[in-house]
């Protein structure tokens, strides 16, 4: 099922240059089943056209409080009635002054004040603008009424400066949007999750390697993250860009990826080893390439152990609660049950590489002290959104602060 299927957003454009991506994120919401009822100021349609945007959304587009469409001449009420939510974006700092106070002279700051759904706003305008005490207190004042704020985020801005106060860019909209209906059982907690394959060196030209490519780990991470959780992931060499608002820690080795993880594993309430650690390292990697030579020998390669980091963080006093994972070609049951049991983890995840790895679905299978509980089979994102939702009910409950 698409993200906002059967979701409908209202989007406010207010005046200002990022105006453009704002078309970008109709076609997105569009794309993730979202109906979008698009309402402008006067000064939006300076940067882009109402047309564009109906032609975008499907729907018609709003931009006078006196629109005669509207049956009894009441947009500002109607608009919001069965909307799920209200996002504008961009939202300039003219507009957030006037939602501060309360001002209600035009269509779209009227139906924010008359509203029957949450406000979301994605603050756009100069560095300067963003950082004045005016804007900051007008923030304060909207998060404290219980308006959500996304973003600004940094970067390059039309004026020609670098800093805060640009609009987050479509895809970090929606992964905000999206994130905002789901669920929060993880809501004040800290969750370090691995993700991908290690990499180790034979010579500085070859490696070995295997095959995961990362998307559980990083489905996972983005679950968390949108179950309310302060995410670090530390991912072995993908492709995958890291999902949005999650801290990402890049590694290569295993012995990398249990440095960073003993560096984070003392403030996480969680643990999630996805990660498909290799077993062993090549003792001694060549400095120099080695060489084929004709009718040489092949070289041998001497193995030691890398260290089992989930079984590490395991038995650490006081550690996070520990999710293993176990991706076995046969025989699930026994060898994730006896995996279970011999890193001492309260729930380990089982699945079968040839149905999981590489492809974007898999069937996780728990194995706990209770026994063995299959999840449903599907896309790697809803799956980990399940299992996600199967740790936080597991998961202790927090002693007095």
């Amino acid at each position: 099922m698409l993200d906002l299927d059967r979701k409908r957003i209202v989007l406010g454009l207010t005046g200002g240059i990022a105006c453009y991506k704002s078309a970008e994120l109709v076609r997105r919401l569009v794309e993730q089943g979202a109906a979008v009822d698009v309402v402008m100021t006067q000064a939006a349609t300076r940067f882009i056209t109402p047309v564009t945007m109906q032609a975008l959304s499907g729907r018609p587009v709003f931009v006078d409080a006196w629109d005669p469409r509207v049956a009894n001449n009441m947009a500002h009420i109607d608009l919001t009635r069965g909307a799920d939510a209200v996002l504008v974006a961009p939202a300039s700092a003219d507009f957030l002054a006037r939602l501060a106070h309360g001002m209600a002279d035009d269509l779209l700051a009227t139906l924010c004040l008359a509203r029957a759904c949450p406000l979301l706003v994605a603050p756009a305008m100069n560095l300067q603008m963003w950082f004045s005490p005016p804007t900051q207190r007008n923030a304060g004042q909207l998060r404290a009424d219980g308006v959500v704020l996304l973003g600004p985020g940094s970067g390059d801005q039309a004026c020609g400066e670098t800093g805060d106060g640009r609009m987050l860019v479509p895809h970090e909209l929606l992964a905000e949007l999206v994130a905002f209906f789901q669920p929060k059982p993880l809501a004040g907690r800290r969750v370090l999750v691995t993700a991908g394959p290690t990499s180790e060196p034979v010579d500085p030209v070859r490696v070995l390697t295997n095959r995961s490519s990362g998307k559980t780990g990083y489905a996972i991470a983005r679950a968390a993250r949108e179950a309310g959780a302060e995410v670090t992931l530390v991912s072995g060499p993908t492709a995958l860009p890291a999902p949005y608002g999650v801290a990402r820690v890049g590694v290569q080795t295993a012995r990398d990826m249990r440095e960073a993880v003993m560096a984070q594993a003392a403030q996480a309430d969680v643990f999630v080893a996805v990660a498909a650690v290799a077993d062993w390292r090549v003792a001694h990697p060549s400095d120099v390439k080695i060489k084929k030579r004709d009718g040489a020998a092949p070289p041998r390669l001497d193995f030691v152990a890398n260290p089992d980091i989930l079984a590490e963080v395991a038995a650490l006093p006081g550690g996070p609660w520990c999710v293993g994972f176990a991706a076995e070609t046969d025989d699930l049951d026994r060898n994730a049950a006896d995996k279970r049991r011999r890193k001492g983890v309260p729930l380990l995840v089982g699945n079968l590489v040839q149905e999981a790895m590489e492809g974007d679905t898999t069937a996780f299978v728990l194995f706990d002290d209770a026994g063995r509980h299959p999840l449903p089979a599907g896309g790697k994102l809803q799956a980990a959104r399940r299992l996600v939702a199967e740790i936080a009910a597991r998961l202790p409950a927090r002693g007095p602060a």
